[in-house]
């Protein structure tokens, strides 16, 4: 049996082991000493790159974990990264601006394609001019989307809203209601919008799975599938049910931050040494720091 040490992590001199070549059937990750990656240069981080990739893809580990360790040791590690995302994002929260949970709803649903910061200029006047389903049921559209353009997407925005409050009026007395159930059969709400509501709204748990949730959970090997509702079902598996809305906050503030979709500041990251997917990005702690924000990010 073959092992590679996945090196350069900041922080304690810790590294994972990983699998590489043939190998008897699925072991546990295991802690080793590893030396850190200040003293190594471009081209060594390079090699160790290749080789923490090459051993990760032919690690062959049970379905639904990305590196072959036990499905007790991915629970303990996947808790323990969410510990320490609580200790570098203490802030973590709902980045869009609602005081209810009809504005919550509108808010999420123009937050598709388009960052939160631009979808908190527009609300201000957007609740001020429709405080009520009802305003929205009775809203002229050609009015309404102008007043949502700047969010994108505005024609069919604009269409979920008007159908939206039309939908409250008529099924649910005017008001957001407080089930899942219900608020996946209303018009611009599907399960990541409904997760939203519930977890922010009513402190109902859900977890949403956004681009940046999605993303994180691949990349931190709790998850191999795609599919929103399959990546929730993995990841509700993982957590206890109270955690799972500050879960999905510390995830998006991270892949907001720090583990961006095209490149990662792995080397400023608090949770590399945890994660098989170190050396997507610049290791380099000096690099990597410049690709660290403090924003709210990009859009969904």
């Amino acid at each position: 049996m073959t092992y590679v040490a996945l090196p350069g992590r900041p922080g304690p001199r810790t590294g994972l082991l990983v699998r590489a070549g043939p190998s008897p059937p699925a072991t546990t990750l295991s802690r080793v000493n590893a030396p850190t990656s200040s003293s190594r240069g471009a081209a060594t981080g390079r090699r160790a790159t290749a080789a923490r990739t090459a051993a990760v893809a032919a690690a062959d580990g049970p379905p639904g974990t990305a590196s072959g360790e036990t499905r007790t040791a991915l629970v303990r590690r996947a808790r323990r990264i969410d510990r320490i995302l609580a200790e570098a994002y203490p802030d973590a929260r709902c980045e869009l601006d609602f005081t209810s949970p009809l504005e919550l709803a509108v808010a999420t649903i123009l937050s598709a394609q388009c960052t939160d910061v631009r979808v908190n200029q527009v609300t201000p006047g957007l609740f001020a001019r429709y405080p009520d389903a009802a305003a929205y049921a009775a809203a002229d559209r050609a009015g309404l989307e102008e007043q949502i353009r700047p969010t994108g997407f505005f024609r069919n925005k604009a269409a979920s809203l008007i159908g939206l409050g039309q939908a409250l009026c008529e099924h649910h007395g005017g008001q957001v209601p407080a089930r899942l159930e219900d608020l996946v059969r209303l018009p611009g709400i599907g399960r990541k919008t409904a997760n939203v509501i519930l977890g922010n709204a009513f402190d109902v748990p859900g977890i949403t799975v956004d681009t940046h949730v999605g993303r994180l959970a691949r990349r931190l090997g709790w998850t191999v599938e795609t599919d929103p509702v399959k990546v929730e079902a993995e990841l509700a598996g993982l957590f206890p049910r109270r955690d799972w809305t500050m879960l999905s906050h510390r995830l998006i503030f991270h892949g907001r931050r720090c583990c961006h979709s095209r490149k990662p500041a792995c080397g400023a990251c608090p949770v590399a040494r945890l994660c098989p997917s170190y050396g997507l990005g610049p290791t380099d702690p000096e690099l990597a720091a410049r690709l660290v924000t403090t924003g709210p990010g990009g859009a969904e």
